[in-house]
C-alpha cells in the first residue's frame, strides 16, 4: 500500500512541479533576470525536484520490499536515476545551452510517465489480489 501511495504522491508532486516551473519562468520573463528575486524564482521548483528525488528513492526501497516484479524494480531504479541524477545534470547544463534545458523538461515528463506506469501496474495488481480474495 505504501508503494502505491508514494507513487501517487510522486505523480501529484509532478503536476505541482510543472506549475512551479511555469511560475518561475514567467516570473523571470515578467520581472527580468536583473530583478533581485529573479534568481529565487525557480527555488520552489528546485526544492520540490529534490524532494521528488527522495520520494523516488523511497519508491525504490518499497519496490524492493513489495516485490512488484522485475520490470517494476528496474523502472523504479530508472526513476531514481532520472530524478536524483539526470534532472540535476540537465538543469545545470541548461544554464549553458537551452537544448539541455529542453531535455530537462522532457526527462521530467518521462519520469512522470514511468511513475504513472508503475502506479497503473500496482493498481491492476491490487485489484487482481482483491478479486482473488473474493
Amino acid at each position: 500500500a505504501g508503494y502505491r501511495w508514494l507513487l501517487l504522491l510522486f505523480l501529484v508532486a509532478g503536476v505541482v512541479q510543472i506549475f512551479l516551473a511555469g511560475l518561475g519562468v514567467f516570473h523571470l520573463h515578467a520581472y527580468g533576470l536583473d530583478d533581485p528575486a529573479g534568481d529565487a524564482a525557480l527555488d520552489p521548483h528546485r526544492a520540490l525536484g529534490f524532494a521528488m528525488a527522495g520520494i523516488a528513492i523511497l519508491i525504490l526501497v518499497l519496490a524492493l520490499v513489495a516485490r512488484p516484479g522485475g520490470r517494476q524494480v528496474v523502472l523504479a531504479v530508472v526513476l531514481v536515476l532520472q530524478t536524483a541524477f539526470l534532472q540535476s545534470l540537465l538543469a545545470g547544463l541548461g544554464d549553458d545551452s537551452p537544448v539541455w534545458g529542453g531535455l530537462h523538461a522532457l526527462d521530467g515528463l518521462l519520469a512522470l510517465v514511468v511513475a504513472g506506469y508503475l502506479y497503473g501496474v500496482a493498481l491492476v495488481r491490487r485489484r487482481a489480489a482483491v478479486q482473488d480474495l473474493r
